[in-house]
């Protein structure tokens, strides 16, 4: 009989600068989040779509939004994938585009048409780690490393007992494993990749993209869908973006990095070990578009930094051809950063450190628009 997977299984999850969550108390510390400035006015309507990693947290940022305009403007946003939300956004189909992804090569080109001559800007706004998700009656707790998942998700190891995962584990169960992938492009898929070739020692020669290209397993659409198929499959494994691995009271598997074997710990998922890879992040964009390098999340040199944590953009124009649009979107990513991120780690993600919030906040300043006719204000 299968076991009901709690989820006080899972790390729970907040940032440094927060009160570790074992009570019903609200977080308090955040205070740029507090009386946080919002510049309502504009479209009273506007629509985003792509990234499905971060669909939870623009739950939140859709309520602050909706909180500090007075309920007067709204957002849609429309989880379809990193993929489709660029290509919309560069149609013209939507206002903005969340990408797990910044744009590059000719997307810059395209979008800069599509923004009317005006250049687009990538701006990280949620944070986020890759759980290593997994569905095994036996097993509570799973230790793996970048080289094992690089050989189970290119098919070379294919049962649980295998021994490159025996020798991480004391006792692993005589069953099948059931790869789950991201069938759709996918951001988290990119960056899963992208750990992957750089962690695995040479294990992972499938190469990186949006793409699942290990050949092996069975598809779902969103990390909605990938979670859901490891809930309803003994014996499966997946990545997925860590809200939907606390939605579905999903098991995360602890990670061996080249530091911490040194120590014998393997990683968890935490506030701590999460909230120390982000410090790692460094600004390669110009000026206002702040395109991050995460290479140094990868193989980290410290024992308990957890490696595979993931950045959601909104794609967004410099200037909008509408004046209208671009003072709606710059309210919403004004209430994004600012209220927005107050809660953030109770939907699996960690908020913007002070000092990166004031980065971004002063790119969203930026944002070339009209003032606002119609006297809201947050």
């Amino acid at each position: 009989m299968k076991r009901n997977r709690s989820g006080a299984a899972l790390s729970v999850l907040t940032a440094a600068a927060l009160v570790l969550s074992g009570c019903s108390k609200p977080h308090t510390a955040l205070a740029y989040a507090n009386g946080a400035r919002v510049d309502c006015g504009g479209a009273k309507a506007i629509t985003a779509s792509g990234s499905s990693a971060q669909a939870n947290a623009m739950t939140a940022f859709i309520a602050a939004f909706n909180t500090a305009c007075k309920g007067q403007q709204s957002l849609t946003y429309t989880a379809n994938g990193s993929g489709a939300g660029v290509n919309d956004f560069l149609a013209g189909k939507t206002d903005f585009a969340g990408s797990d992804i910044p744009l590059s090569g000719d997307q810059y080109a395209a979008a800069k048409q599509r923004c009317g001559g005006n250049d687009a800007w990538n701006l990280p706004v949620v944070f986020g780690p890759i759980a290593i998700t997994y569905n095994l009656n036996a097993v509570d707790n799973l230790v793996l490393d970048a080289p094992t998942l690089a050989k189970i998700f290119n098919g070379s190891i294919t049962r649980w007992d295998d021994p490159d995962i025996a020798a991480l584990n004391t006792s692993m169960p005589p069953e099948n494993i059931h790869v789950v992938y991201r069938e759709d492009p996918s951001g988290t898929t990119a960056h899963f990749q992208a750990y992957l070739q750089a962690a695995s020692g040479g294990a992972w020669d499938k190469g990186t993209g949006k793409i699942f290209t290990g050949g092996v397993g069975t598809g779902a659409k969103g990390n909605l869908g990938t979670s859901a198929e490891v809930k309803n499959t003994e014996g499966a494994i997946s990545y997925n973006e860590y809200s939907f691995a606390q939605q579905q009271n999903l098991f995360a598997a602890q990670i061996k990095t080249s530091a911490s074997r040194k120590s014998l710990r393997p990683v968890r998922i935490g506030a701590d070990t999460v909230g120390k890879t982000i410090s790692n992040a460094k600004i390669v964009g110009k000026g206002d578009d702040l395109v991050l390098d995460l290479s140094g999340f990868y193989n980290p040199t410290q024992p308990d930094v957890y490696p595979i944590v993931m950045v959601t953009y909104e794609i967004v124009c410099s200037k909008y051809p509408s004046p209208d649009v671009g003072q709606a979107v710059k309210a919403f990513l004004q209430a994004a950063v600012g209220p927005g991120q107050a809660d953030l780690d109770k939907h699996g993600y960690i908020p913007l450190p002070p000092d990166f919030q004031s980065k971004v906040f002063g790119a969203i300043d930026g944002i070339t628009s009209s003032p606002a006719t119609n006297g809201l204000t947050g």
